[in-house]
């Protein structure tokens, strides 16, 4: 057979492969993470359960589990216990370089200075920096760490890899950030939530840069979701640095958005844009599963 016909035969193999891989668990899994996730925040809202009450804390706590809980299902149905077993051993891969540790903990905390700095030089005032100290902050980010777990079980550690296996990391980074962004949609309808009523389309574009930035560390990592559960954490407890929250927004689907969070999301882009340049040297490592 000519090496040309070979090649050719190969390549649609894989992509064959590839194709059968992702309708059979990357399909599944993402409709059953947001049908069990929606059920659950959407569920509360409907029946008007305020957020402060016990059941809505729970209820909101079982949807924020519904990726690993949807991981851990489709992985034992295709892989066995062997791979829930690899899958879990990836939440305490911490055997990794102190500089990830230091970017994991420490991004968005950046970000968000720079964007009060560059808010600053425009305006010529500052803006509104949060008050909680940077202790608690550093606290609050340890005890959440394995609470991220939850989500981090399901998008980086099932759905980005086996995405890459099929586009590659740069894009699937991309493409995972835009369905997680999308996946915290009924937070931004739910009254007392801290996203309630602010810009979805904006928010959303910062956490699919966010993605990225989580997606080059899981790489670098070796597949660490340590260290992406940590970058987690990280993100939402240091994000109201410098608030970002528009007061008085009851429009989800606006642009209507706060001049923070605006440089915010352009910051992100910017070393998402960076990263993005160097991901496709690291794309489509299967052994990252």
């Amino acid at each position: 057979m000519p090496i040309d016909s070979a090649r050719a035969e190969t390549c649609s193999a894989a992509s064959s492969i590839a194709s059968r891989t992702f309708a059979g668990s990357l399909v599944p899994f993402f409709v059953a993470t947001f049908a069990f996730t929606w059920a659950c925040w959407f569920g509360l809202l409907a029946a008007r359960i305020p957020l402060q009450s016990p059941i809505a804390q729970l209820l909101v706590l079982i949807g924020t589990f519904a990726p690993a809980f949807s991981a851990l299902w489709f992985t034992g149905k295709y892989e066995g216990r062997r791979g829930i077993q690899t899958l879990l051993n990836r939440t305490l891969k911490w055997r990794v370089g102190i500089r990830w540790y230091v970017l994991a903990v420490t991004y968005l905390a950046a970000v968000k200075l720079v964007s009060a700095l560059i808010y600053r030089l425009i305006t010529g005032v500052w803006p509104r920096f949060g008050t909680e100290p940077w202790y608690l902050m550093f606290v609050a980010i340890v005890f959440s760490t394995p609470v991220q777990s939850g989500e981090e079980i399901g998008w980086r550690g099932y759905a980005l890899p086996r995405l890459a296996e099929r586009m590659g990391f740069a894009w699937a980074s991309v493409l995972l950030g835009l369905i997680w962004a999308c996946w915290h949609l009924p937070i931004f309808f739910i009254p007392g939530a801290d996203k309630y009523g602010q810009s979805f389309p904006i928010w959303a574009t910062a956490v699919t840069a966010v993605s990225v930035a989580m997606a080059y560390v899981y790489v670098k990592t070796g597949g660490s979701l340590l260290l992406t559960m940590l970058m987690h954490a990280a993100i939402n407890n240091t994000s109201d640095i410098v608030p970002a929250a528009q007061a008085g927004s009851s429009s989800p689907f606006t642009f209507h958005a706060s001049p923070i969070l605006w440089l915010t999301t352009a910051l992100t882009w910017i070393a998402g844009t960076y990263l993005l340049l160097r991901m496709p040297k690291l794309a489509g490592k299967s052994e990252l599963r």
